[in-house]
């Protein structure tokens, strides 16, 4: 029997946004669906969001869940995380804040907050037109685990973003190794991949700190390059444009092509491309490469 927590319980026999949202053709109202998962594979979810368009700002959501005790109480918590959030609010909300609103899951089942999280990221992608050009690479890349059809770019990514140490937590988030266990070995591979790159990044990134942006550094896998990106980003850049009233997100890395969302005052501002230029780009072409160029979404 799991230990689950009394959240968990109450949300998942007693949830209060299961089911669909319809398209009535609304004015000014627009309705996305994020599909993730496999039955096969023993959970999927189906999240609808419900948007006004002049805000982006989610008016309803609901969902439809096959899976365990876990899937639907990460479900219904998911829901009750966003609702009233814009879009971009809501892309905020990671598989850690689903798990603390329920208390905590259990270990083997944090794989249903990570299906939560990027249910919704797909429903805004969809809601945008844009493809989910972040979870590409899980179809491209060489298949690891045969059990469950996991490809070693999804693994390296729930490592990064969950800092993943051991090939047990790698199943927990994403189950890759939870069936007959062969690929285990190669989960260890890549977690000592990952962590030579992140060593890696650091001596890189201080590098470029002590030599003012000056760094021969050539070359830089797409690990390294994002996390730099990322750390210019949290360290240069974020602080400024927070005291002006906005900021920026990173939301993709397509080879020198760096694709941000900015957010408050900086999404609004008439002068928001110079912001990209000024502000956002030169400092990455300086710190990172000089071939970087910056677009928002």
């Amino acid at each position: 029997m799991w230990d689950y927590t009394d959240k968990v319980l109450e949300l998942f026999y007693n949830p209060q946004h299961q089911g669909v949202i319809e398209d009535k053709g609304e004015p000014g109202i627009k309705v996305a669906v994020g599909d993730v998962g496999s039955i096969a594979c023993g959970d999927a979810l189906r999240l609808h969001l419900k948007v006004e368009e002049k805000t982006e700002k989610i008016l309803e959501a609901r969902f439809q869940t096959f899976g365990c005790t876990s899937a639907i109480a990460s479900s219904e918590a998911l829901v009750e995380l966003i609702k009233g959030k814009t879009l971009d609010e809501a892309l905020k909300v990671t598989n850690k804040e689903i798990a603390n609103y329920l208390g905590g899951l259990p270990e083997a089942k944090m794989h249903c907050s990570v299906m939560g999280q990027e249910a919704l990221e797909a429903a805004i992608y969809n809601y945008r037109g844009i493809p989910l050009d972040t979870h590409e690479d899980d179809d491209e890349g060489a298949l690891v685990c045969t059990c469950f059809g996991i490809s070693d770019a999804k693994i390296k990514r729930v490592i990064i973003e969950n800092n993943l140490t051991t090939a047990e937590e790698v199943t927990n988030y994403v189950k890759a190794g939870g069936g007959c266990g062969s690929c285990l070995a190669s989960i260890d591979d890549i977690i000592a991949s990952v962590q030579k790159e992140k060593a890696s990044v650091t001596t890189v990134s201080n590098s470029f700190s002590q030599t003012n942006g000056k760094s021969a550094v050539k070359t830089l896998t797409p690990v390294q390059k994002i996390a730099l990106i990322q750390r210019v980003l949290d360290e240069e850049v974020r602080p400024i444009l927070i005291a002006d009233g906005g900021d920026v997100e990173l939301f993709d890395v397509e080879g020198d092509h760096v694709k941000v969302i900015l957010q408050g005052a900086c999404g609004s501002c008439s002068s928001s491309i110079a912001t990209l230029k000024i502000a956002i780009e030169s400092r990455l072409r300086d710190r990172v490469s000089k071939d970087l160029v910056v677009e928002a979404v």
